[in-house]
């Protein structure tokens, strides 16, 4: 702590210069929030998805339908402990800009499957009772300002009504939140015998099924039990954990943990460099200090710590300033306007970038404090 004052004026000898490599750090570590932030989004529900849930879809494409008669079958398997199924709506909100999943499902056994999904009893009941209600997530039911009681028009893109009318209406009756942060609050589920009785085509066939097994160690071999069941069908079946068909899903768009690695690591090389750079020029600016230092009596030990300290403090400080701003800009919403289902920064990315800004401060410093430490006082002196 004695050298607090020492630390502090090597930092404002020159002003702009440690201004401007401090500015860099903290945007470098705000990206990092953000794209941190995006692959949480991009892997929405992979972290919360049930180690007892199956999802079950066609061989060939999820496109393709299954007969909804499967679900009392997949019931008499072993290890099966419930099934539910869900069928893509892929309707629009006034304007093809306002994009978000709607899916029409069995209303019980949808809600027993997916616990994480914490509906009030009130509208829990009222969902079961009305034929054209709907639930949807707080996120999306905050972004377009619905409220309970709302009668929603919802633009059908696949599915057309018997009355030639691609315009579905909803009643709003509930308005569910997400029991972890991961969850998706974004969709919205209508019933199943309404979209049965009123869809013009598709009759009796429903997008997949979602699985409950009893013993979450047997899943592999449950899912092995359901294709079996159905092979050599008209409608073959591919059975696997939820959680490996959400990250499958993911990965159509490309691996994207090695992008968001690749732009990271051209962006902190980058940071490397400038204030490898910073701290390089600081230490050959006063030389003939560090000589004076080391006369003084510094020890070599102390010389490489002044000057790790300084490095470190760099960007340590600005570390935790763009830390903080990311946590404050990505709490005030998603920029992609619910594009992504959920879009947070997790606790231990944050602990990740505390863990990058202390090791940019070591590498940076490193060099320089070698350096440093090596000097010999009559080398050093000889330049003042």
């Amino acid at each position: 702590m004695k050298y607090l004052h020492l630390l502090g004026s090597n930092l404002r000898r020159k002003k702009l210069r440690t201004s401007l490599t401090l500015l860099s750090i903290v945007m470098a570590f705000i990206l990092f929030g953000y794209l941190a932030a995006i692959r949480v989004g991009l892997n929405a529900g992979v972290d919360v998805a049930g180690a007892d849930r199956l999802f079950v879809r066609h061989r060939v494409s999820i496109a393709q339908l299954l007969p909804e008669s499967y679900r009392a079958r997949m019931e008499r398997i072993p290890g099966v402990a419930r099934a539910t199924h869900a069928t893509w709506f892929g309707g629009i909100y006034q304007d093809p800009k306002n994009f978000f999943p709607q899916m029409p499902v069995d209303p019980e056994p949808f809600l027993e499957l997916y616990p994480e999904y914490i509906l009030p009893p009130d509208q829990r009941r009222a969902w079961l009772h009305a034929r054209t209600g709907a639930i949807v997530g707080r996120t999306t039911a905050d972004r377009f300002g619905w409220r309970i009681g709302d009668r929603i028009p919802i633009q059908a893109t696949i599915w057309t009504k018997r009355d030639g009318s691609r315009t579905w209406e909803f009643d709003l009756v509930g308005i569910y939140d997400g029991a972890a942060r991961g969850t998706d609050t974004t969709q919205m589920f209508f019933r199943y015998d309404y979209f049965e009785e009123t869809r013009l085509f598709g009759k009796g066939q429903v997008g997949w099924f979602n699985v409950r097994v009893r013993d979450p160690e047997e899943s592999a071999e449950v899912a092995r039990r359901i294709d079996a069941e159905f092979a050599n069908s008209s409608y073959e079946t591919k059975a696997e954990t939820e959680k490996a068909f959400l990250q499958g899903w993911a990965r159509q768009i490309g691996d994207i943990g090695t992008i968001i690695k690749a732009i990271l690591s051209a962006v902190f090389f980058t940071i490397l460099l400038v204030a490898g750079n910073t701290m390089a020029q600081s230490v050959r600016e006063r030389t003939g200090e560090l000589g004076v230092l080391k006369a003084m009596g510094f020890t070599n030990g102390q010389m490489l710590g002044l000057v790790l300290a300084e490095s470190c403090f760099l960007s340590g400080l600005g570390g935790a300033l763009g830390l903080t701003a990311a946590w404050g800009l990505i709490g005030a919403g998603d920029p992609t306007q619910g594009a992504l289902a959920v879009f947070y920064l997790p606790h231990r990315d944050l602990l990740t970038g505390l863990g990058l800004a202390l090791a940019l401060g070591l590498v940076t410093g490193a060099m320089p404090a070698l350096q440093a430490m090596r000097l010999r006082i009559a080398d050093a002196l000889r330049k003042t």
